[in-house]
């Protein structure tokens, strides 16, 4: 008894242990430091995968195939006779029904994460502001990274050649890269104001298709009414598709590329911070 008393005596007497060192006692157990870079790649990894498994990969290499057939087959022969190189020609409209695509994808992702609650569950958790953003637009330069490569190699298929050098072919590449990401910010903007998958992707394929078949894309401007050559020649499809194909022949000059090179600027500093502003606003 005696010992026990001494031993409750000297347990009482000791002083409390240093904050510090029951700190480093608990270590392991303290909250986890938040970060954004952790916090975007998490959120990219999982957009990246629902696309997998929702099989979107696969439509970003079927979907420039289809533009291929559909767009090459049916005028190759016309324009044969009228001495243009149809695939040379064509390809630039391929590479950009394609970026569209990856587009309207954008724009459904960002409006199912809307009408779901994903985006006002992002508000009330401890989520950096524009991570969910960043994340959706890495996931969709994944995508059309996929579906430009898938283009080219059809491209290249029906003869489709990069006549410009190396230095010409990346140019062509990193432009229609950021085409396909102004055009991407764009459908996040309007599919997270939308809420709505089915309507935001009825509203951006009717455009697209239009001012598609309306352009220089597919048949030189002379060929269209002359009524209408002014519009087909200055719209940013036919812009786009003018220096695409100008780069890929090595002719491309910075006098010819400016027009597009300020549609593609203007429409990039116009929808960048209304898609900022759309996904960081409270609900």
């Amino acid at each position: 008894m005696t010992a026990i008393a001494a031993s409750t005596a000297k347990t009482e007497d000791t002083p409390p242990e240093p904050q510090s060192r029951a700190v480093a006692r608990v270590g392991r157990h303290r909250r986890p430091e938040l970060s954004a870079t952790g916090q975007w790649l998490a959120l990219t990894g999982r957009n990246i995968r629902r696309m997998w498994t929702s099989g979107q990969f696969f439509i970003a290499v079927l979907a420039p195939a289809i533009f291929t057939i559909g767009f090459y087959l049916p005028l190759r022969f016309v324009m044969k006779f009228q001495g243009i190189d149809y695939a040379q020609f064509v390809m630039a409209i391929i590479v950009l029904q394609a970026m569209a695509f990856t587009a309207i994808s954008a724009a459904g992702k960002a409006a199912l994460e809307a009408v779901n609650g994903m985006n006002a569950r992002f508000q009330t958790m401890p989520v950096f502001a524009g991570v969910p953003l960043a994340s959706r637009m890495s996931a969709s330069f994944v995508h059309c990274s996929i579906s430009l490569i898938a283009a080219l190699v059809y491209g290249h298929i029906i003869g489709f050649r990069f006549n410009g050098g190396i230095a010409n072919s990346v140019l062509f590449v990193a432009m229609s890269l950021a085409i396909a990401m102004t055009l991407s910010l764009g459908g996040d903007l309007i599919g997270t104001l939308s809420r709505s998958p089915e309507m935001t992707s009825q509203a951006l394929t009717i455009p697209q298709l239009i001012l598609g078949m309306f352009s220089a894309g597919f048949v030189p401007v002379a060929q269209f009414p002359t009524w209408s050559q002014w519009f087909v020649r200055n719209q940013p499809i036919s812009q786009f598709s003018i220096s695409l194909r100008a780069i890929a022949d090595g002719t491309a000059t910075l006098h010819l590329m400016m027009p597009a090179l300020l549609w593609c600027t203007a429409l990039f500093l116009i929808v960048t911070p209304i898609t900022i502003w759309a996904n960081v606003r409270r609900q």
